[in-house]
């Protein structure tokens, strides 16, 4: 059994109980390590809250920038969106605090290290993975999968040891949010019938009622501007989520499906991370060759897939990053974006190496077109068929 462990600690219900639950029930010494990765507010307190619980070390990073370039842009590149839709909010901040808390393992001489995540959730498998890929030889402690508490009994242990909480027994949401955007989870929302109450929403508070546009500037895939106005990524992610979200669009309500084999209804609101979602793919449509995005497209929900299943370092996932990155080699513009109440909407995309060429698709008097071209063409693409229709094909009355 671990004598040190460094936990991931968001100074929430489950890693304020686990704190003082693995102190006297694991007799191990606890090093705490809150990571800033955009989250509104959660951090705040959380130093005396830690070491209130019995935390010997408290550490707090900000790690929004690092975020912001390691983790969501490679993801921006990629349109990787799992199942067609979520952007990956939680799945991504994960495999960062991995990495941190090993070098926090490392420097606090801790034989391992732990998180607040439950048995059945995503972010075990994340968590664990990752230290497995960058450090096999600490030990994995995970103290909500195994001391079966309920949500209900972790409050009333936090109120009977002075441990300071936000969650009360009436009002039982798990929010998990950073840059990315903010998943919500049960309460009431654990029906897949049941409509989200409008109290959990924040990015997405329909407050905007005039239409404005939004033009998101990208470099190789990432995006450098916005509205002509450069500056980090993370800033920008910051700022269209406070824009677009304004319109009361980037909502999602989706059951999808968890890697340890169940399904989970989820409420996700991202409108940042939609957005430049949406404006990427589109600028690809005129600056990726054909062929390359086609097979882009089929490889970017495999990409989603890896990074939900918590396999971000894993070599599959690290081949295809280079894969993706060659494919954004000529992925530089700016794409125009409608905002409306409730919609959001692509209106215009340009780009300097653009490979839409207007000689080539108009059918005014400019067009360079080489009409003739096309008979012989559309004769050798259609010869297999049309061998095959007069040998071995049926005819529809046979």
């Amino acid at each position: 059994m671990a004598k040190k462990v460094v936990l991931a600690y968001s100074g929430g219900l489950d890693t304020s109980v686990a704190v003082r639950w693995m102190i006297e029930n694991l007799g191990c010494e606890v090093v705490c390590l809150s990571a800033n990765v955009g989250q509104e507010g959660t951090l705040e307190g959380n130093r005396e809250k830690a070491l209130g619980a019995g935390a010997s070390a408290y550490e707090e990073l900000d790690l929004r920038e690092e975020f912001a370039r390691d983790y969501l842009a490679p993801v921006i590149k990629a349109n990787a969106l799992y199942e067609g839709k979520y952007p990956l909010v939680s799945a991504l901040s994960r495999p960062l605090i991995v990495k941190h808390q090993v070098a926090m393992a490392r420097k606090y001489g801790a034989d391992g290290i732990a998180h607040g995540c439950t048995g059945k959730g995503n972010d075990q498998v994340r968590f664990e993975v990752s230290s497995m890929a960058l450090a096999p030889d600490l030990e994995l402690v995970a103290p909500v999968r195994n001391w079966g508490f309920t949500r209900e009994d972790s409050v009333a242990y936090a109120a009977a040891h002075n441990i300071a909480v936000s969650a009360t027994k009436e009002k039982l949401y798990s929010i998990d949010d950073n840059l990315w955007g903010r998943a919500i989870e049960c309460g009431e929302m654990e029906d897949p019938w049941a409509t989200p109450p409008d109290g959990v929403w924040q990015l997405t508070k329909r407050t905007a009622t005039e239409p404005c546009d939004v033009v998101i500037s990208f470099e190789r895939g990432v995006p450098v501007a916005v509205d002509g106005v450069a500056a980090p990524l993370w800033e920008l992610i910051v700022a269209l989520n406070e824009k677009v979200g304004s319109y009361g669009w980037g909502r999602l309500d989706m059951v999808e499906n968890r890697r340890v084999g169940i399904k989970s209804r989820e409420t996700y609101e991202a409108p940042g991370a939609l957005a430049i979602m949406l404006a990427h793919a589109d600028l690809e449509s005129i600056t990726v060759e054909r062929d390359l995005q086609r097979e882009k497209t089929r490889l970017e929900s495999r990409y989603a897939e890896l990074v939900y299943d918590g396999l971000w370092f894993s070599p599959l996932k690290l081949a295809l990053d280079s894969f993706i990155e060659e494919s954004q080699r000529f992925v530089t513009g700016e794409v125009r974006l409608r905002c409306e109440p409730g919609r959001v909407y692509v209106t215009g995309r340009r780009a300097p190496k653009s490979l839409y060429d207007y000689g080539l698709a108009t059918y005014d008097a400019a067009d360079r077109f080489r009409h003739a071209d096309s008979e012989g063409f559309v004769q050798l693409w259609g010869l297999s068929v049309k061998t095959w229709a007069s040998i071995q094909g049926t005819s529809p009355e046979a």
